[in-house]
């Protein structure tokens, strides 16, 4: 039940570069846009260390920081939560 905007290639590419960034394949029937990134409901089992990676992936490639925490883990909740991030700070 997804209802952002996003276009399908920019999902795609944000999924491929998070799980680029944490050096997992893609889980069973592949990543949902809305499925959980970290929790015990997540399928990919990532921990802070993967949060780092990705949150240091996404500086080199949109320019965006992510110094507090508590927005990183919101941004990081799931591939759209992070896609909404980028369009928000104006990267994407």
């Amino acid at each position: 039940m997804v209802t952002h905007s996003h276009s399908a290639e920019f999902i795609a590419s944000l999924k491929a570069m998070v799980l680029e960034a944490v050096e997992k394949d893609a889980p069973p029937g592949g990543l949902g846009d809305d499925e959980p990134l970290f929790g015990p409901e997540a399928r990919l089992d990532l921990d802070s260390l993967d949060a780092l990676q990705v949150s240091m992936t996404i500086q080199q490639r949109f320019g965006v920081r992510m110094p507090d925490s508590k927005e990183t883990r919101r941004a990081l909740t799931s591939v759209v939560h992070l896609a909404d991030h980028l369009v928000q700070a104006g990267k994407a």
